[in-house]
């Protein structure tokens, strides 16, 4: 009898991925990845955000990251979620200067990242978090601006519909709560614990993302840590 492997989810991202922002869960990645070892025949999760990626760096560790998280010979994961852009909204060095990656560019360098994954595993992706630009500047260089990552988000969703790949838009539903500057950090900029327990509810709930894993029928009602 052969030994049925569960299947492997490449995470890819920047803090928000990596869970900065979150000492008591580690993030809403980690708090996916904790609820999935916990359901039998759950997919396995490798959570690969780096703080500070912003779409170029990401896509230059695209390939080599996934392709060694096979787990066995000849193996490699069956899906790619990918969390990326809030770093290239941001304007560097003045509130009008220009973008960490200007809007062309990230469109562009986007619908190339999504071909390269693809090719990869299935791909899926999730869309950016709310700033509070009244806290800015960030690290006293970047200014990120709430309109910007708007705008930014919806070129990852177009760019996601144009390939057929899933997408999760994040950044309004979670400015539709009126309690959503109190899900941020003092910097403005990353999730607190609570930001982090939102963005992991929806994104645990996620008819796309629970299709891939095959558990669309048997999501039950979990502790949200």
């Amino acid at each position: 009898m052969s030994l049925l492997l569960p299947r492997k989810l490449v995470v890819l991202g920047d803090s928000g991925v990596f869970g900065w922002g979150d000492p008591d869960q580690g993030g809403w990645c980690e708090r996916l990845r904790r609820h999935w070892m916990a359901t039998p025949g759950a997919p396995v999760l490798y959570n690969l955000g780096v703080r500070g990626d912003g779409l170029e760096r990401l896509a230059a560790r695209l390939s080599p990251e996934v392709l060694c998280r096979g787990e066995l010979r000849r193996q490699r994961p069956q899906g790619i979620l990918i969390s990326v852009g809030l770093n290239d909204t941001a304007r560097v060095g003045r509130p009008d200067g220009r973008h960490q990656l200007d809007p062309d560019g990230f469109f562009f360098g986007f619908q190339q990242l999504l071909r390269q994954a693809r090719e990869l595993a299935p791909t899926l992706v999730v869309g950016l978090t709310p700033v509070d630009g009244a806290a800015m500047p960030y690290a006293e260089v970047l200014w990120y601006q709430l309109e910007a990552v708007r705008r930014y988000e919806g070129l990852l969703e177009e760019a996601c519909l144009e390939a057929d790949v899933p997408f999760l838009p994040m950044l309004e539903p979670l400015l539709a709560d009126s309690r959503w500057l109190r899900w941020l950090d003092a910097d403005g900029l990353h999730l607190n614990s609570e930001g982090h327990a939102e963005v992991y509810r929806r994104v645990r709930t996620w008819p796309a993302l629970l299709q891939w894993a095959g558990l669309e029928m048997r999501l039950q009602p979990t502790s949200s840590f």
